[in-house]
This record gives structure tokens, C-alpha cells and sequence, in this order.
């Protein structure tokens, strides 16, 4: 994660501005200008790390947005703590020293950052883990939060996971939306197949055993089997197997998504499926529990 993006930076900015970090009244009323002081920010349950970038982006963005912040601060971090390694409860993330004013008024939006990212990424690797050694892997979508697309997508990789269409851009993805408005599966790859930009691969959504028919030979290049039974999504494999559904020698790539939660994705894992794409990762998590301690420095 390059913390130093345009991107990046627009969306730090934002969440200050958001909550007036520069005006802080009560830091301003309490605190004197020039006290210095040590803040750790500690882990209050087992979790996987995700955003440890960001502490001391944010302090910088601070900065470019104060216009009168000249101390120097410190991020310290042990050489174990990284992205995607796993806290246990009590653990220190990172010690920040810098001034008192600066640290209460960046707290929550630092916290906040790290809490939601952390709570993606064990999200995440517990998907992961249940997968194991079944050659599943385990896909994000674009239920993200608006405006923090990229920061979530990069939460699910530092849980383990992998990233489907980052955006609209990234590929043809033939939903039930876009097969009723060009009047079957038919019509839409069709179409699909004369109007894509360059080679993007053409995925199709199927609902069933008869739409899977339609797709593949209909021309689809990679399948999404949508609210499908285990049962069936085995079947479904087992027909893209045969050699007439097969491209180039090879069985088409097949997805499968749509009610699926860790106590029903290992049964999904092992029909042979390449990948589970998981919509709660990014739009139900459960945010980490952490805590920064500020002290005089």
C-alpha cells in the first residue's frame, strides 16, 4: 500500500476535515501548545493488523492541513508488527511521540482507520483459514464503504484474501440486471463479446443448472454461481469438467457467491470451486477494539 497516493492522501484528508482535527476545542482549551507526550496504541483483542501505514500519514496530513505544525514526532513499531500479522490482546502497535495537541486531535481518525482495516483483515483470514487445503481462494466485492474502496480492498489482502474488480472498470461481469435489460444470457454475451475493451474476460451470473447451459454456450469465459446449494455447485463444476465446456483444454474458472458465512464456506471449498467471493468482508466487519494511552513525554 503506497500510503503516499494522491489517492490515499484524499482519503486521510478527508477524514480530518470530516472531523474538524485542526479545531480541535478541547485539546486547544486543555493542553498547552508546546507539551510533548508519548501515546501507544494498543491492541485490545487477538486480531490480524491491517493499516499500520497510516498512523504516520495521517500525522503528515495533519500537518499539510495546520500549516503551523513544525514539531517533530516519532512512530516507533517493534520489527515484528507489520500488515497482516496476528495481535494478541495487550499487545503494542505503535508508539507515537509528538505533540499532545497533535496526538488527541489525530486519536480517533487514526484509531478509527486501523480499527476498520483490522477488523476486514481478521475477518478475512478466519474465511481463510476455514478454506484451507481445499484450493478455494477467497474473493472480496465492491460492497466496500463508499469513498474507502482501495483502503478496504487492501485490508482483505492483508487478511489473506484477494481482490475481485476493484471497480466497474476492471472487467465484464454479466449480472441478472444486465441479462433481463439484453433480453437473455444470450443476447448480453453477444454483445459482451463485440463491445469489450481489449481482452477482458466475460463472467456470467447463473442461477441454475439451465443458465449455466446458456452461458457456456453462449461463449462465457468464466462463471459466477449465484446463491447456489453446495450440491449444485458441484454439479456445475463437474459439467464445466466435461471437454465440450472446456476452453483450450482447460475447465472454465468458476466463482461462487451469494449466502455464504464461515459456518457454510468450507462445504462451498470443497465442491472444487476456484473461488468464494465474500460480500461481508467489506460491508459487515467488525471493527477491532484498540485503545490509545497518552502520557506526558
Amino acid at each position: 500500500m503506497d500510503w503516499n497516493s494522491r489517492r490515499i492522501t484524499a482519503i486521510l484528508e478527508n477524514a480530518l476535515l470530516e472531523d474538524r482535527a485542526t479545531r480541535d476545542a478541547t485539546s486547544y482549551a486543555c493542553v498547552d501548545a508546546n507539551q510533548r507526550a508519548s501515546a501507544t496504541i494498543i491492541a485490545k483483542q487477538d486480531s490480524i493488523l491491517a493499516g499500520i501505514g497510516c498512523v504516520a500519514r495521517i500525522l503528515d496530513v495533519y500537518a499539510a492541513l495546520d500549516g503551523a505544525v513544525t514539531a517533530h514526532y516519532e512512530v516507533t513499531t517493534h520489527p515484528e508488527i507489520f500488515d497482516g500479522i496476528r495481535l494478541h490482546k495487550g499487545q503494542s502497535v505503535a508508539v507515537i511521540r509528538h505533540n499532545a495537541r497533535v496526538i488527541l486531535s489525530c486519536e480517533r481518525v487514526i484509531l478509527n482507520f486501523l480499527q476498520r482495516m483490522s477488523g476486514i483483515a481478521t475477518l478475512t483470514r478466519k474465511f481463510v483459514d476455514a478454506v484451507h487445503g481445499t484450493g478455494a481462494r477467497i474473493l472480496d466485492t465492491r460492497k466496500t464503504a463508499p469513498g474507502l474502496r482501495v483502503i478496504d480492498k487492501y485490508a482483505v489482502r492483508c487478511g489473506g484474501g484477494q481482490n475481485h474488480r476493484l471497480d466497474l472498470s476492471d472487467g465484464v461481469l454479466i449480472k441478472n440486471n444486465h441479462i433481463a435489460l439484453a433480453g437473455g444470457i444470450a443476447p448480453a454475451l453477444e454483445r459482451a463479446h463485440r463491445n469489450r475493451r481489449g481482452s477482458q474476460p466475460i463472467e456470467v451470473e447463473v442461477r441454475s443448472l439451465q443458465e449455466l447451459e446458456e452461458a457456456l454456450s453462449g461463449g462465457a469465459e468464466a462463471i459466477l454461481l449465484d446463491n447456489m446449494l453446495p450440491e449444485d455447485v458441484r454439479r456445475a463444476i463437474e459439467r464445466c469438467s466435461q471437454p465440450d465446456a472446456q476452453r483450450n483444454g482447460r475447465r472454465l474458472p468458476i466463482e461462487c457467491s451469494g449466502g455464504i458465512h464461515l459456518e457454510n464456506v468450507r462445504a462451498y471449498a470443497e465442491t472444487g470451486v476456484d473461488f468464494i467471493s465474500v460480500g461481508l468482508l467489506t460491508h459487515s466487519p467488525q471493527a477491532i477494539d484498540m485503545s490509545l494511552r497518552v502520557s506526558p513525554a
